[in-house]
């Protein structure tokens, strides 16, 4: 009989157990509590998400408030021309609201000077010898080549001109017996200038001049165009008082008699000493030049030294001026041109004009054997940087060569002269001076003026302006125009509410854009039964409480009629967002514009004009704090021992300057300076002294500079331009003329820093000024004390609007260490952590496999051992049944 026995289905290796699925189970349910941590991970890892998008709210709201934290945007004013294409315009804060008309008659532009042809541009000019080019720049007037006339006739003042005594290159000029003045016949012929080629002018010859000398009992003056040019009290000996030489002095300047001259249109060229002086006037006009005597006096206008001078008051010799617009020969006919002044015939020459010295430093290049061509020169002109630029231009004629010099500077005080001077007092190289020398105050000009330099001429509301560039600065009061054409234009000045009213509407939508995200990510959805992902979080509360409680409060220490964002049409609404309006907002800028800055910026005001708010910081609280100055800042100078006298200056003079050093001094303070050879009054000395040392590269580019000056004692101070205890300056000889020939020992004084309190505590100084104290409430506080004296100095008012609160708040909340900042840290550390969990948990879960692994192992082992046993005693039975 068979016996049957129970069989292990199991399929596999060994005996057939599945462990890899029976482990899988089992470690199913091991890893389960992986999902808590899981789920726990990704709420962190949303709160983190959701607080970077509650940043980037924030961040959007603290943009929108940038345009509003500066009192300065809060005094924005536009700019409107009439005619874009005449000028345009930008106004500051400092412009007032107006309409204006404007008349622009004359652009600015840079001087050229163009040279004869050459036949080559490489080919040696001169022997080589050297010889250095030296620019002086200034204003050049009367500049042109023309015609001088004597003087007009008697019989002309008297009778007039006939219509048809005079003609010009073919064109009669008309005129009538009413034609009796230089002026009315100058008038006449500049009617013909379009079709003559000629202008007009008139000068006023002035004659002779004889030393003065007073007697116990006289005294001297002389006047120019109502301009006292000159004047000597009693008891002053022939030779030691008033001369042609010290007439020349006066009219030369800088000073307040050329500047006299200067306002009232009056030029002049030639000298007094030696009897080619002339004046012309701006109108055209004829000039009173007037001498007032009394007691004895001997000398002056056409009276010999020694020869006795009653006084006279008189007219000067007036005569005309023909100027040809190319530069061309004038032909001049007529039947009578010699009533006129003039004689028939063709011809014409440089004319004398004059030339002011605007003071700038004189530039040098030098030229020798090795540069003598005119590329050459070209290049030892550009590599000088001085200013002018060089370049040649090919005609196309037989000598194509010309050597072109443009001035970088526009500006009618930028016009060139260029003098030659030989190496060792020689004289320069004859052929580079007969190419090159050109002197606009003299008839020597071997360069032709091709562009002449001149400022901008415009007229607002019918006062006449001038500008050396294109761009006019301050003619109305903080507005800058740019113009670009000839012609007028209107332009328009007003309060630029426009761009108020927009970053208002920005601030508003901005907050509410904040408001809502913060609501979207801590509030409850009833339709989708969804709590935001912050809900209940208390970082995302107190930013939202925080916003709404400082919305909602006064500000503090505001002195105007505005104190809360309800009075410029700004509040909450029932669902807590804000609102705009307009008609409100209107009203404030109507009536209270200037108060609106204080209710969102930062903003101080002092009671004292000298004083003033440069800035705040964070720490610094709104309030009214009393000032009180110890010390006024002070500027490091040295000042001659004694008043200067007329200097002179020897070629190769240089200092070397230390300027603002400190201790231990630093290499780029102290720079060698050349200093311009010439002979200069004590003014004109001072002005050398500035120009050489602020033009010089190094001391620019380390924003330093100093201020000269004569004081009311005749004494020269040279002064570091920065105030405070870095102000500082020393003199030391290099060569040429040496420093104590100037200043003797010299008196040096060291700057000072302003000192004083704010609030009754010591505030700290530098310069001009005054911080408040660290750790007090006027923290941060920063203002400038420009002058006055010291001892009590009134009070600054400091408030902080909206704006500038809300900018401060944001920052606190963005910061690494504020509150949106350490709430994800916190979190993100709280991730790392269940990251470390969920690690460790895992390392325990591979142990508890392995265990499973191994017990499983074991298990297949033995039934494996039990199959082949079972097996074995089958096949056994099965023998023995069949051998029953």
């Amino acid at each position: 009989m068979a016996i049957s026995s129970p069989t292990l289905t199991s399929p596999g290796i060994g005996s057939g157990l599945n462990v890899n699925d029976i482990v899988a189970k089992l470690m199913a349910a091991e890893a389960a509590p992986l999902q808590a941590y899981e789920r726990k991970a990704a709420s962190y890892q949303a709160k983190v998400s959701a607080l970077g998008s509650l940043s980037g709210a924030i961040g959007v709201f603290q943009s929108a408030l940038g345009s509003l934290t500066k009192a300065d945007a809060f005094r924005a004013l536009s700019a409107v021309a009439g005619d874009d294409k005449v000028l345009t315009a930008t106004a500051g804060a400092k412009a007032t609201p107006g309409n204006y008309n404007i008349n622009v008659t004359q652009l600015a532009q840079a001087q050229t000077l163009t040279s004869s042809g050459l036949a080559s541009k490489n080919t040696a000019i001169g022997l080589g010898t050297k010889t250095t080019m030296y620019f002086e720049f200034g204003t050049a007037t009367n500049v042109g080549f023309g015609v001088d006339g004597s003087g007009i006739t008697s019989a002309m003042h008297t009778n007039g001109l006939a219509d048809g005594s005079l003609t010009i290159n073919g064109t009669a000029i008309s005129t009538t017996a009413d034609t009796k003045s230089a002026a009315a016949l100058a008038t006449a012929i500049n009617a013909k200038t379009a079709t003559t080629g000629v202008s007009a002018s008139t000068m006023n010859i002035f004659s002779t001049f004889g030393d003065v000398a007073t007697g116990a009992d006289g005294t001297y003056s002389l006047t120019v165009g109502g301009v006292e040019i000159a004047s000597q009290g009693n008891s002053v000996a022939v030779g030691s008082g008033v001369s042609a030489a010290d007439i020349d002095t006066n009219l030369a300047g800088p000073g307040a008699i050329r500047d006299a001259l200067d306002a009232a249109g009056i030029t002049f060229t030639g000298s007094a000493a030696a009897g080619t002086l002339e004046f012309r006037s701006a109108g055209g006009g004829s000039i009173a030049v007037e001498e007032v005597v009394a007691g004895t006096v001997s000398g002056g206008i056409a009276t010999a030294a020694g020869s006795a001078n009653d006084g006279s008051s008189y007219t000067s010799t007036t005569s005309l001026r023909l100027t040809s617009a190319d530069g061309s020969a004038i032909t001049i006919g007529g039947t009578n041109p010699a009533a006129a002044g003039l004689t028939a015939g063709t011809g014409g020459s440089n004319l004398a004009g004059s030339f002011k010295y605007n003071s700038s430093p004189l530039k040098g290049v030098v030229i020798d054997g090795t540069n003598n061509t005119l590329e050459g020169i070209r290049d030892a002109i550009n590599k000088a940087a001085i200013g002018v630029n060089a370049s040649i231009i090919n005609d196309g004629s037989g000598t194509p060569y010309r050597l072109v010099l443009n001035n970088t500077a526009t500006g009618e005080k930028t016009s060139m002269k260029i003098r030659l001077e030989g190496d060792a007092g020689n004289p320069p190289d004859t052929a580079l001076n007969d190419l090159l020398a050109y002197d606009p105050a003299g008839t020597t000009r071997n360069l032709k003026q091709t562009a002449a330099a001149q400022d901008t001429k415009a007229s607002v509301n019918g006062i006449t302006i001038s500008s050396a560039t294109n761009s006019i600065s301050e003619a109305i009061q903080g507005v800058t125009l740019n113009v670009t054409k000839l012609g007028s234009s209107s332009l328009n000045i007003s309060k630029d509410t426009g761009s108020l009213k927009t970053n208002l509407t920005n601030f508003v939508k901005a907050y509410n854009d904040l408001d809502k995200a913060i609501k979207d990510m801590t509030g409850y959805d009833p339709e989708t039964k969804k709590a935001g992902i912050l809900q209940g979080d208390f970082t995302a509360q107190t930013v939202q409480s925080s916003l709404r409680k400082m919305l909602g409060a006064p500000i503090t220490g505001l002195s105007g009629s505005l104190a809360n964002l309800g009075q410029v049409g700004i509040s909450f609404d029932k669902t807590g967002q804000l609102s705009l309006d307009s008609g409100k907002l209107q009203k404030a800028i109507d009536n209270n514009f200037s108060d609106i800055a204080s209710l969102f910026a930062a903003v101080g005001s002092a009671s004292d004009s000298s004083i003033s708010f440069v800035s705040s910081t964070n720490a610094t609280k709104p309030g009214t704090y009393n000032i009180n100055v110890t010390q006024i800042a002070a500027q490091g100078s040295i000042t001659s021992d004694a008043a200067v006298a007329a200097t002179t200056i020897a070629d190769g003079t240089k200092w070397k300057i230390s300027l603002n050093d400190g201790t231990p001094p630093v290499a780029k303070n102290t720079v060698e300076v050349e200093i311009p050879a010439g002979s200069y009054t004590p003014e004109q000395l001072a002005k050398q002294l500035q120009a050489a040392i602020n033009g010089n590269s190094g001391f620019a580019s380390n924003g330093n500079s100093v201020e000269a000056t004569i004081d009311s004692n005749g004494k020269l101070v040279l002064a570091s331009s920065k105030y405070g205890s870095v102000s500082n300056i020393k003199l030391v000889d290099v060569s040429g003329t040496t420093v104590g020939s100037i200043f003797g020992t010299g008196t040096t004084v060291a700057g000072k820093d302003v000192a004083g309190t704010i609030n009754g505590l010591p505030a700290t100084g530098s310069g001009q000024t005054l911080s408040g104290l660290g750790g007090s409430a006027v923290e941060g506080l920063k203002i400038e004390v420009t002058g006055g004296s010291t001892g009590d100095r009134g009070n600054i008012s400091f408030s902080q609007g909206y704006a500038y609160q809300l900018n401060n708040l944001a920052t606190s909340f963005l910061g690494s260490k504020g509150l949106i900042g350490t709430r994800t840290e916190g979190l993100n550390k709280n991730i790392k952590d269940i990251t470390k969990q969920k690690d460790a948990f895992n390392t325990k879960l591979e142990g508890v496999e392995a265990r499973y692994r191994a017990q499983f192992t074991r298990l297949d082992t033995v039934l494996a051992q039990m199959q082949s046993t079972q097996a074995y005693l089958t096949q056994q039975l099965a023998s023995l049944a069949a051998n029953a």
